[in-house]
């Protein structure tokens, strides 16, 4: 185990933890979109169909709010839309508030096929729950939401550095993260 200093991992700076971060919350994507391919296949959607549905479940929402929700461009939502209302799991509304951003509802056979994947997720978290320690996955959700928000207020426009006049290049591992110590890495 690596000794901490302050919750960081002693010599680890802000950087490397940062990569460190990205490449764990890379991996559990890769994780969550394989499991959530395996529960929605059955129920006939892909991934970024239930993706975009669980947006639109509790009530309809504009294309533009819907992919906010579910973190992904309004192109790409509403390319999936229109796919989503031609499969019949989605249909546009009229919006009262706005002329021309209809609402994206889903439909009663949408809530069949989320009804069907509830089940098959349901045992899948129990099964998690029973992996971790009772706190472990309030903690895990608490530091990814953490990560989230103070993501969000940092903006994710990040401006190129000005090159070094130090004549000197900074090295690179091949997962573009700077070459960390080794009590930083995995």
């Amino acid at each position: 185990m690596t000794a901490t200093t302050g919750g960081r991992p002693t010599g680890c700076t802000a950087p490397e933890l940062l990569c460190r971060a990205e490449r764990v919350v890379f991996r559990l994507n890769g994780q969550l979109l394989a499991m959530t391919d395996a529960l929605a296949g059955p129920a006939g959607l892909t991934t970024a169909w239930w993706r975009l549905l669980t947006a639109v479940l509790p009530r309809p929402l504009t294309v533009a709010q819907a992919a906010r929700t579910a973190g992904i461009t309004r192109q790409s939502a509403r390319r999936i839309a229109d796919l989503l209302v031609a499969h019949g799991l989605a249909a546009y509304e009229p919006n009262p508030a706005h002329r021309r951003a209809r609402l994206l509802a889903a439909t009663d056979r949408a809530r069949t096929a989320a009804a069907s994947i509830t089940s098959g997720h349901t045992e899948l978290a129990e099964r998690l729950a029973h992996a971790l320690a009772p706190h472990e996955l309030g903690t895990a959700m608490a530091a990814v939401s953490g990560l989230s928000a103070a993501l969000e207020l940092c903006g994710t426009d990040v401006a190129p550095r000005p090159p070094r006049t130090d004549g000197r290049r900074k090295r690179h591992r091949r997962d573009g993260c700077a070459t960390a110590s080794e009590a930083c890495r995995e």
